[in-house]
């Protein structure tokens, strides 16, 4: 499952997060976003768990909790819905 990250200090890193997440079961991947100029942190990550249910635990005890001073939030990630407006079309004159 793959699950959001929200509201991070800058300071946080890849290992905080894997010390966090570690707790409730394991962890497949880490995606601290950057920005692609500078390369400071953007305040959120992607922590990708392969069991379910240990997602779900790691969700429920960590939304809303404090992390290095801040009050992160945790939730699933849900699927981008379609937009038919996104797909801009040019035309020529």
């Amino acid at each position: 499952m793959n699950i959001y990250v929200g509201q991070l200090p800058y300071s946080v890193g890849e290992e905080d997060l894997k010390e966090l997440f570690s707790e409730f079961g394991e962890i497949a991947s880490i995606n601290v976003v950057t920005d692609r100029y500078s390369g400071r942190p953007k305040g959120f990550a992607f922590v990708d768990m392969p069991n379910n249910s240990e997602a779900d635990t790691a969700i429920k005890a960590l939304n809303r909790s404090m992390l290095k001073g801040r009050e992160i939030k945790v939730n699933q990630v849900q699927p981008q819905k379609k937009n038919k407006r996104s797909k801009r079309r040019f035309r020529r004159y």
